[in-house]
């Protein structure tokens, strides 16, 4: 009898898991998108195209390390609001260029603007996102974005990679005039969306934005590490691989 009891109780905590979200909220950029891989295979475009090498940049390796430090460093400060999105943009590649004693403002600007043009047709997706985005709009969630990235730019990742149609809205910084961490965008995304607390769940990669954030807003999230590097105590879970997600959804 008691066998049968423990059975029941965990069914009813399976089924009572497994339908209590409604609303799945992804990040994109180092979640579901390979930011890392696609950030330096374009870079190393630009590396080509702008002949950085015979400039003193002798080795792409130290220079793409160089550039993720700034990008990662300005990044921070974005989504603080103490820089806007345009001196993020061309400010990553003139510290970077610094590093090498080239101060061309000029330069910096022109890599930047190739980089922003050509970083959306790189697509290299973490692996698993197609299955576990099939595999989650088939249990009749609804699944959207919710990024700091810009507008334009995280469209045009998902539709170049080919997954923009499983998303049925796209929450940015821009279109909600906020920024993950801030409340503002969660409330944003779910009067949006016409969710609610109770059934939305976050998933990203940023413990900061994503998941401190989340907290805070009052709803459940998933922390991905992809890379197995900070831990958290706070997220409702912790995963290290997208298909994980079917032992939670």
């Amino acid at each position: 009898m008691i066998r049968i009891y423990f059975i029941f109780a965990f069914l009813f905590a399976y089924y009572f898991m497994s339908h209590k979200y409604k609303h799945i909220f992804f990040d994109l950029d180092h979640t579901l998108w390979d930011f890392e891989t696609n950030a330096a295979l374009t870079l190393k475009d630009i590396y080509i195209q702008f002949n950085l090498k015979e400039k003193g940049v002798d080795d792409f390796n130290n220079f793409y390390k160089k550039y993720s430090h700034y990008n990662n460093l300005l990044w921070d400060k974005y989504t603080k609001g103490i820089i806007k999105q345009e001196v993020l943009r061309w400010k990553r590649m003139w510290l970077s260029l610094l590093e090498y004693n080239i101060g061309d403002q000029v330069l910096a600007k022109a890599m930047s603007d190739v980089f922003v043009e050509n970083l959306t047709t790189k697509v290299h997706l973490f692996p698993y996102t197609i299955e576990i985005l099939k595999y989650l709009s088939s249990k009749n969630y609804i699944l959207h974005i919710i990024s700091n990235g810009f507008e334009k730019t995280q469209i045009s990742k998902l539709r170049n990679t080919q997954i923009l149609a499983y998303f049925s809205s796209i929450i940015t910084s821009e279109k909600s005039n906020s920024l993950k961490p801030h409340i503002d965008i969660f409330n944003y995304a779910l009067k949006t969306t016409n969710g609610n607390k109770e059934n939305s769940i976050i998933i990203g990669d940023n413990l900061q934005a994503d998941i401190i954030g989340a907290v805070n807003a009052g709803i459940d999230c998933i922390y991905i590490n992809h890379l197995d590097q900070q831990k958290s105590d706070i997220a409702n879970y912790t995963i290290f691989h997208l298909k994980e997600l079917e032992n939670i959804l």
